[in-house]
Parts: structure tokens; C-alpha cells; sequence
């Protein structure tokens, strides 16, 4: 694990009032509830690697297909 970087943000009174009140209720530090928001946001607005492959090809002359045979070939029949 990383070690932890301290950074300082705005937040509004009354989102204040909120997490203050919720961390009550669930016994948990201010940083602890940001720090989950924080992760959940990053869980879903992240680009899974596959996601970021898909079409890595379709900038190139050479089709992918074409490519791999090619490979091949300088390969011979052993």
C-alpha cells in the first residue's frame, strides 16, 4: 500500500452536516467516509483494460488478421 497523501478540499456546510451525521450512525471518521466515496467514484467511472484495448487496430493499415499471418510466415513450416 501506498503511503497515505493528505490534500485539502472545499466542501460545502451542509455535505459536511451530512457526512458527520451518517458517520455517526456508522461509527466512522469524516476520512474514512471520503475516502470510500472516493474508491466507489473511481470503482465506476474507471475504464477496465479490456475496454482500453478494444480497437487498437483500427488506426493501422495492416488488418490484424493479416498481421498475425505474416508473423507466421517468417516462421516456416518446422
Amino acid at each position: 500500500m501506498m503511503s497515505p497523501m493528505r490534500t485539502v478540499i472545499d466542501v460545502p456546510d451542509a455535505l459536511i452536516e451530512s457526512l458527520d451525521q451518517f458517520g455517526a450512525l456508522e461509527q466512522r471518521s469524516r476520512a474514512s467516509l471520503i475516502r470510500e466515496a472516493i474508491t466507489q467514484y473511481l470503482k465506476v467511472k474507471s475504464i477496465p483494460a479490456a475496454d482500453e484495448a478494444f480497437g487498437l487496430w483500427k488506426k493501422r493499415a495492416v488488418d490484424g488478421v493479416q498481421y498475425q499471418r505474416s508473423l507466421r510466415d517468417e516462421w516456416g513450416n518446422r
